[in-house]
């Protein structure tokens, strides 16, 4: 395979299109990687991954619960998510886009965040 490129702006408008919260935009088997985006005041259904998950802030305002602990993101924020660690985005205060990376790839078959 051979490098592949992406703007994020064209991702990002492709998951709104898509209507999904999630959208994968790479797999490969070593990683995956997607955005997820969630409303104010929304809910985060998601549960555990098998796999390590790193989160990188690319805008929006929030709490994410993991480890048992709160943790505040805003755009910039980057956290790493151990494989089948319980974690969930709470307080959302302005709409919340995520660029998620995956190692391995996301094994539910195209992130299901």
């Amino acid at each position: 395979m051979t490098h592949q490129a992406f703007a994020l702006a064209g991702v990002l408008a492709e998951r709104a299109r898509s209507g999904e919260r999630f959208r994968e935009f790479l797999r490969v088997p070593a990683l995956s990687a997607g955005v997820y985006v969630l409303p104010v005041g929304g809910s985060d259904p998601q549960s555990p991954h098998a796999e390590d998950e790193l989160y990188f802030v690319v805008r929006g305002r929030a709490m994410l619960h993991v480890g048992g602990v709160d943790v505040p993101v805003s755009p910039e924020s980057m956290v790493y998510v151990p494989a089948r660690m319980a974690h969930r985005f709470h307080t959302i205060t302005e709409e919340l886009s995520v660029l998620v990376c995956f190692a391995p790839a996301e094994t539910s078959g195209g992130g299901r965040c």
